[in-house]
């Protein structure tokens, strides 16, 4: 008897050898159905692989992220497929499935695809599709394997990397490819696809390398999937934050000062400002001290550090001054400089925790080909804390943060999250700094954390920063993307590599524990995903112009003026569109602006005293008093 035990775990005895197929057709025909892939002893797997042993068996379909997975990677097969029967000479490289979709790097020689080659591509995978083909997968010496690819360098670099009894590979139809596996039963549940994009990938992602042409695809178990999905990726065009910030005048980029080196307009300055005030009297409140450090240091500080080792052949190269052997850099990280200040006093443990914020200013050379608006950027600004608390403090600490980081979020409009614990590779572990017993507490006091503030987790090895591990807030927007906003993180190895120590009851030298937290991230990405998210829609208290004053002529623009500097006076921001332009247009262009309040004046207002409120989406609201204005606008405003 084989012993099945499901991810409820119920166990089912088969007799002999059972397929993942086998196991769905005895809970259900329907499942059995919808069942295009499944997890084995934590391997992912065809529904037809021989099972023959007591094992784990998880089933997925379509709605797990591991169903998808498989469906993509076996539609990159279907891709290929029909390249080489418009492209016979191309030559394949590698096609997996990605977060949404799947690529397949090619190198077409002499010749070239376009966008006007996409449609004949998805018809020819639809029609291959729509044999039914099943996915064949089996092993394959690693000397044929190598004569099966004599004229793909590519494959053949792939194959040399791995092992006699590792080689696989996989038919359907006519056609075959090297893969490790992981397929749906056939390609007939492929009903929909679209070729996306093509672009330029060098080969492994090395610019040394020949530059292939990557072509992406999505494709779906129904057609109404892939109109949803493109009516998404429109909706996805019109928020894009770099359309948006340039629309509402956030910020700008200039090839003199450099790329990835944003500029912040007036507005986005404002909007930036709103934020920084807004992280500052929470942290205020819970017991943080603002600090500020420069944006250079000496190279050794980031050697002590260990960010030299891990990321100074990558990053801007040190800054030379007239001293021989003198070197300074641009900060990387904030963290060594906050080392540095609690360094300039002895503490005792009764003045633990200390609590150190800063809006610091770092730089990283992102390569030019991964620059991407404000998501991906040279300069950016952290909302950067660190926290030095003793052992004992450490798990208390480190609750609080995440209540801060729950707190911004709320306030913002993120209710729709997951947290990742985010650990070392225990299979990799030179790639990290630190003992193997400080890496264990600082994971544990991460997973205690989270599972007592009752927080909805998954665990990713690997993920972890170089000197300790941390808990990532994985936040889904307005359109259902995924993106990696506040993080935590603990860490015993930068208080040892810096000598830091406080003075215990016992009168001894103790080492502090050290948290490193930024909820936002980044400002720069942060704002990006806020734009896309709200599709420049701010919170009214968050609006960088919350009202404009639309006088009827110019007769009225001092009485604007008056009205302005009132409601500034009570920390309401606006302006004054004194164009000469009739009122009409300047109400549409404000709501084209994403003004909140429009204002408009005239003889009337004058005389009495008042504004006539108009509130975007919402229409005429009537005449109000500007007492009554500020009441009802701080009501409204409230965070």
């Amino acid at each position: 008897m084989i012993k099945i035990t499901l991810p409820d775990n119920s166990v089912k005895e088969f007799e002999g050898a059972v397929t993942p197929l086998d196991v769905a057709k005895s809970i259900s025909e329907g499942l059995a159905r919808n069942t295009i892939s499944a997890i084995v002893n934590g391997k992912q797997v065809e529904t037809t692989t021989p099972i023959t042993t007591d094992s784990t068996v998880q089933l997925l379909t379509w709605n797990d992220d591991l169903g998808k997975k498989a469906f993509w990677h076996s539609s990159a097969h279907l891709l290929a497929q029909a390249i080489l029967e418009f492209y016979p000479n191309a030559k394949l490289t590698i096609g997996p499935a990605i977060e949404s979709g799947f690529y397949y790097d090619v190198d077409f020689g002499d010749e070239s695809l376009s966008e006007k080659d996409f449609e004949k591509i998805e018809k020819k995978i639809l029609e291959n599709a729509k044999k039914g083909s099943t996915f064949s997968l089996y092993p394959v010496s690693k000397e044929d394997a190598l004569k099966t690819y004599a004229d793909n360098p590519y494959k053949v670099e792939l194959i040399s990397n791995l092992n006699d009894g590792e080689i696989t590979f996989v038919t359907h139809d006519d056609f075959t490819d090297l893969c490790r596996g992981g397929h749906i039963p056939n390609t007939g549940i492929v009903k929909a696809v679209k070729i996306l994009n093509a672009a330029g990938a060098y080969w492994r992602g090395n610019e040394n390398n020949p530059q292939l042409t990557r072509v992406y695809g999505i494709s779906f178990p129904k057609q109404k999937d892939l109109t949803e999905y493109l009516e998404r990726l429109e909706e996805a065009k019109r928020r894009d934050h770099r359309k948006l910030g340039k629309e509402l005048g956030i910020y700008a980029f200039s090839e003199k000062v450099g790329a990835g080196l944003p500029l912040w307009l007036p507005k986005g300055t404002a909007l930036r400002r709103k934020l920084e005030n807004f992280l500052s009297a929470a942290q205020k409140k819970g017991g943080y001290e603002f600090v500020m450090s420069p944006h250079i240091g000496a190279k050794e500080l980031y050697v002590t550090s260990g960010h030299w080792d891990k990321y100074g052949a990558d990053s801007f190269q040190p800054i030379k001054t007239p001293n021989e052997g003198e070197e300074f850099m641009l900060k990387p990280m904030n963290c060594p400089h906050h080392c540095e200040i609690y360094k300039t006093s002895q503490w005792s443990y009764r003045d633990l925790p200390k609590r150190y914020a800063e809006f610091g200013t770092v730089y990283r050379y992102e390569q030019s080909g991964e620059l991407h608006g404000l998501t991906r950027v040279r300069g950016f600004t952290q909302d950067d804390a660190h926290l030095f608390c003793t052992p004992d403090q450490l798990s208390e600490e480190f609750e609080k943060v995440i209540d801060l980081t729950l707190y911004v979020f709320k306030s913002l409009g993120f209710e729709d999250f997951v947290t990742q614990v985010s650990l070392r590779d225990p299979e990799n572990k030179e790639k990290y700094i630190g003992s193997d017993e400080n890496w264990e507490k600082a994971e544990n006091a991460i997973i205690n954390a989270a599972e007592k503030k009752g927080l909805k987790t998954v665990i990713e090895y690997g993920e972890a920063a170089f000197y300790g591990p941390k808990l990532d807030f994985m936040v889904k927007d307005a359109l259902g993307r995924k993106w990696q906003l506040g993080t935590i993180q603990v860490d015993y190895n930068l208080p040892e590599r810096f000598d830091l120590h406080y003075i215990g009851s016992d009168n001894e030298k103790h080492r502090p524990v050290m948290i490193h937290r930024a909820p936002f991230g980044s400002m720069e990405r942060f704002i990006a995903i806020l734009l896309e998210n709200t599709a420049g829609d701010f919170p009214l208290w968050l609006s960088p112009d919350q009202f404009i004053i639309l006088p009827i002529s110019e007769k009225y623009v001092d009485y604007s003026k008056n009205v302005s500097q009132f409601l500034e006076n009570h920390d309401i921001s606006g302006q004054i569109d004194d164009r000469n332009e009739k009122t009409g247009k300047k109400i549409r262009d404000a709501e084209l602006k994403k003004i909140p309040f429009m204002l408009v004046v005239g003889e009337n207002e004058e005389k009495e005293g008042t504004i006539s409120v108009r509130r975007r989406g919402e229409g005429d609201l009537g005449v109000m008093k500007l007492e009554d204005f500020v009441t009802y606008f701080k009501k409204e405003a409230t965070i």
